[in-house]
């Protein structure tokens, strides 16, 4: 049974946000024994209010409230007021995501130190390494289910991955599967296999991809540790003469003002979301905002290098059958300066249905070339490129002087590319032209990067305070009851897709806060 606990109770830990970080982090402190509050933004959408239609799916769960940009990426101009394809329901992104799920590299953990110092680029290395992480990493994919780890076999290729896969292998490439995957391909954990439906973004119909709203949080409830308050939008977190957190205020579903006391907090709205709050919370204390002594808090803004591209075929794949992208493509991932960038990039498949191509293809166009794109769909596969992009100092979220309906300054996105990433992009789009030109593709069409659905860094590891927000634990290095469990901990973004690395880091920071609890150090 789903517990209720009090507004004053101050030794809860409030977790704010429900998705691969915040779901997890509080799921697992409830199966330790520890109370929790979790306080979701979004509503709380189930399985069967899943809609299988693009527009009305993006209706129903994406975060649309305002945000504002600037900076020279395309997003700004084509999507000035969303600059980043998240989730606002009960499991975040996990809802929406692909499930790709991936561990990083060896030197992707130490970017500072591979790298060098590179003009224009705010590298740092990881306070810790795979070594450290390769537990949780393991903890993780046994808790996601993800394939091709554990034993569990991977998912069948759709013509979308065949396509792909030839081609790959007929420019030389090796490193090519239906990838890892936190689908199951068998059925797992009290779901069943994927079902091949397509159109994964609109939320899983047949619950076979993990997620926090029907694969964790119910567990976290069914202990009584755990209570989910949908429609819950923290505005500020406030604290003691001491510096210390002491709880949250929030506005409920009806807009009236709450307040939620707390022993510890964890903030986890995404990489967005998460420095607002750091940043509305500023008080005569904390004057710059909460975890702020080193001014980072809202920099080094990271969305990854991306891209896709688009082959159109004289007969029919059907791209949008099967698992939207269980196909990738790892020979470029390395890290290989000679070929005009540091880092690396993935290549996986994409399939987004015909209303949102349109949308995306080429934002703002019109025309016979542009028509006759739209009319190739059914002979068309897609690709999408996630790469590493460089953290800079100037890509940052700072507050807007727009306010949202509860009278709070809303975010500001802004994002330049690095040259690195620029020059890594079009090493992609020529090589994923070249994978679909060797099996026969009458068009190609590279595609400019959509809203960001990868958002990274803005509160980012640091060893030393001086040079970011938290620790290798998440713990912010001014506050030490209050804890940073999503992607905007990441330190740098490497190639790979971010979700298995957030849960990972999610099960380690549970670890070590029940420790500290037991200690009485929090």
């Amino acid at each position: 049974m789903a517990a209720t606990f009090n507004q004053n109770d101050d030794s809860v830990v409030v977790i704010v946000g429900s998705g691969a970080g915040g779901g997890t982090l509080a799921t697992e402190l409830a199966l330790k024994g520890i109370k929790v509050v979790c306080l979701e933004a979004g509503k709380r959408h189930e399985i069967e209010d899943f809609l299988n239609d693009e527009w009305a799916s993006f209706a129903q769960l994406a975060w649309t409230d305002m945000r504002t940009t600037s900076g020279s990426w395309r997003v700004a101009r084509d999507f000035a007021n969303l600059p980043a394809w998240i989730v606002k329901a009960v499991g975040g992104s996990t809802v929406h995501w692909a499930g790709a799920s991936l561990r990083f590299q060896p030197h992707e953990f130490k970017a500072r130190s591979t790298y060098g110092a590179l003009k224009g680029a705010n590298l740092q290395d990881w306070p810790i390494d795979l070594a450290e992480m390769e537990p949780w990493y393991a903890k993780a994919e046994d808790r996601m289910g993800v394939t091709r780890t554990n034993g569990i076999p991977g998912l069948p290729g759709n013509n979308n991955f065949k396509v792909l896969e030839k081609g790959a292998r007929a420019i030389g490439y090796n490193q090519v599967h239906t990838g890892r995957m936190a689908i199951n391909s068998e059925p797992r954990d009290g779901r069943g296999a994927c079902q091949q439906i397509g159109f994964c973004f609109q939320g899983c119909k047949s619950g076979a991809k993990w997620s926090t709203l029907y694969a964790e949080i119910p567990k976290g409830e069914a202990t009584g540790n755990l209570e989910v308050r949908p429609e819950s939008f923290v505005q500020r977190i406030e604290h003691d003469a001491s510096g210390k957190v002491t709880g949250v205020v929030y506005r409920d579903g009806k807009g009236v003002q709450q307040r939620q006391k707390a022993r510890i907090v964890a903030v986890a709205g995404n990489s967005i979301e998460s420095p607002r709050l750091l940043l509305n919370s500023s008080s005569n204390m904390f004057k710059d905002g909460l975890a702020n002594s080193s001014g980072q808090v809202g920099r080094n803004y990271m969305r990854h290098m991306t891209g896709s591209v688009y082959g159109v075929f004289d007969k029919p794949v059907r791209m949008w059958r099967g698992t939207t992208m269980a196909g990738i493509v790892q020979d470029e991932a390395h890290h290989d300066p000679k070929r005009g960038f540091v880092g690396g990039y993935e290549l996986e498949t994409l399939s987004i249905g015909l209303p949102f191509m349109a949308a995306f293809l080429d934002p703002g166009s019109w025309g016979r070339e542009f028509t006759t794109a739209l009319d190739s769909y059914e002979n068309m596969a897609g690709m999408w490129i996630v790469g590493e992009d460089m953290p800079q100092e100037s890509n940052r979220i700072t507050l807007s002087d727009k306010k949202d309906k509860g009278g709070m300054p809303v975010a500001n996105v802004h994002f330049d590319d690095h040259p690195n990433d620029i020059a890594m992009r079009n090493h992609a789009y020529a090589q994923g032209a070249a994978i679909y030109g060797a099996v026969g593709a009458t068009r190609t069409f590279p595609t400019t990067p959509y809203p960001s659905t990868h958002n990274l860094g803005t509160n980012r590891m640091s060893e030393k305070p001086r040079d970011g927000v938290v620790n290798k634990f998440g713990q912010s290095h001014d506050i030490k009851n209050l804890f940073v469990s999503d992607g905007s901990q990441f330190t740098t973004g490497g190639a790979e897709n971010p979700t298995l690395t957030i849960v990972a880091l999610a099960l380690r920071q549970a670890d070590h806060i029940a420790k500290q609890m037991a200690q009485r150090t929090v």
